[in-house]
């Protein structure tokens, strides 16, 4: 891949005015298709050495394309407001919605490259990392994402020689991307080129492949990108034709369906606290999460609270008595109703993604991603293929959090169906409990089973070790509140 840029790729002038004449007019037809059908957004990251004539190509992207529906994301990570959240969040802030193309500089392999280069991430981290990157891309793809992957290459020697030239001009000669200025020394430049070689031969069958491009030449580097990003969005209008249809349920034999175990089950619903150790705990726990969160240790750290649980099972009452024990400059609950249409035209994590929150802070959610596996997998927004994956992708969420100091605590409360139906008739009866009873919860009922089944199986599937869920016994308000209060206390505690 990379031994054969070593070859002389040049494009005459006359030879580029001819393909650009054609090559523009089918990047344009390409475009307005990929707006119309709305089933996909392209993502391109422009990746290579200083030099290499990244702000060129950008340049002549806009060029080429209808700039209205072509944005830039560009990533500064030694900016220290960029450094407060995980790596991915700055890629998801600006998701493409579907329709629209954007390009990508200071892409999500530049920190790996970066610290490969300098010596700062040996073999097997920098692989876990190209994992990390590769499974991101993948859960992009079944979204409606694709990425086309650039590395921009010229021979180090070369880059050197720019770089130098660039830097001691009197006069703007073109646009230079300078993105490896943390990365000084020619030893380390030189480890980069090795550490970018690296990455495009880690490849496997279901990875997004990259493109070596050529770049000495910039006419021959430019068609070559234009030619990929073409060939790329002609790809989505083909997959889009031929997509199978979904296969049909598999028949139970002779109308047989195996019991499945309820995790529900196994929670204690009976438990309760008295009034008086009620109050007494109450106010421990809330003071206990109030020093911790006020702690120098935890302002290196965030905490994201998840809330789930049956309707009517005191999510509220939980979170307010959260509320009540934080900074409220520190802290922004989140409730989580049905995606508007900003958000379906975006990957599904999008939403949750640009709500996390920056360190010294806590991110409380009503309702949340796990939606997926739960009411859209009961009601059938997702399709079986969906749902199944997100249990996975949720997990790699997850695990970016964790992997950047997040501390995350999952609460499924639950209750009956006897003591649901004496709080919604209690809801309906109360006038300023009204706004909180819906006709879509009435329904939900008639679906408990279907959604123990999906609890049972989201619990089993999504409690990890550093993200584990806890089932809250919650017919009992007083005992769950405090259940939940103790249990964020501790979280923190333990990660301090």
């Amino acid at each position: 891949m990379f031994d054969s840029t070593k070859l002389e790729h040049k494009l005459t002038k006359e030879a580029f005015k001819e393909i650009q004449a054609q090559l523009r007019n089918e990047l344009l037809d390409a475009q307005r298709e990929l707006r119309e059908r709305g089933t996909h957004s392209i993502m391109i990251l422009i990746n290579g050495a200083d030099g290499a004539g990244k702000g060129e190509v950008l340049n002549r992207l806009y060029e080429w394309l209808d700039p209205r529906y072509l944005e830039t994301i560009s990533v500064d990570i030694r900016n220290n407001d960029d450094n407060d959240r995980p790596n991915q969040w700055h890629y998801w802030r600006d998701m493409p919605p579907k329709g629209t193309i954007s390009a990508v500089l200071g892409s999500w392999y530049h920190v790996m490259l970066r610290d490969r280069a300098l010596g700062k991430l040996d073999r097997d981290g920098f692989m876990q990392s190209v994992l990390s990157a590769r499974a991101f891309e993948t859960m992009l793809g079944h979204e409606g994402v694709k990425v086309l992957k650039l590395w921009l290459h010229i021979d180090f020697e070369e880059a050197e020689r720019r770089h130098k030239e660039e830097r001691k001009s009197d006069h703007f000669r073109r646009p230079l991307v300078e993105e490896w200025a943390d990365v000084p020394a020619a030893h380390s430049r030189k480890k980069l080129h090795e550490a970018a070689r690296e990455v495009a031969q880690f490849i496997s069958p279901d990875s997004v492949p990259w493109n070596v491009v050529p770049a000495a030449d910039a006419r021959y580097r430019d068609v070559a990108i234009g030619q990929a990003l073409l060939a790329l969005i002609r790809s989505t209008f083909i997959v889009e034709e031929s997509a199978p249809a979904p296969a049909p349920e598999p028949d139970s034999a002779a109308g047989y369906h195996l019991p499945r175990p309820s995790i529900i089950s196994t929670i204690d619903l009976t438990k309760t606290i008295d009034e008086d150790t009620y109050k007494r705990k109450l106010k421990e726990e809330q003071e206990r999460i109030f020093d911790l969160t006020e702690s120098a240790a935890f302002s290196k750290r965030a905490l994201v609270c998840v809330f789930e649980g049956n309707d009517a099972a005191g999510k509220g009452g939980c979170i307010r008595r959260i509320r009540q024990a934080l900074d409220p400059r520190d802290f922004r609950v989140h409730a989580v109703a049905a995606p508007s249409e900003e958000e379906r035209a975006r990957p599904y994590l999008w939403r949750f993604w640009r709500n996390i929150p920056p360190k010294d802070h806590v991110a409380i959610f009503d309702r949340s991603w796990y939606g997926r596996v739960l009411v859209e997998r009961v009601e059938g927004f997702a399709s079986p293929a969906d749902w199944m994956r997100a249990y996975g992708e949720i997990n790699a969420f997850e695990r970016e959090l964790t992997n950047d100091g997040y501390i995350i605590a999952k609460f499924w409360l639950a209750i009956t169906p006897e003591e649901q139906l004496n709080r919604f008739n209690e809801r309906a009866d109360t006038p300023y409990k009204q706004f909180k009873i819906t006709e879509e919860d009435w329904r939900n009922r008639d679906k408990w089973d279907q959604y123990d089944e999906a609890v049972t199986d989201m619990v089993d599937r999504t409690s990890t070790a550093l993200a584990p869920w806890t089932l809250v016994p919650a017919v009992d308000k007083r005992y769950a509140r405090v259940h939940v209060l103790k249990t964020v206390a501790d979280r923190i505690e333990k990660a301090l």
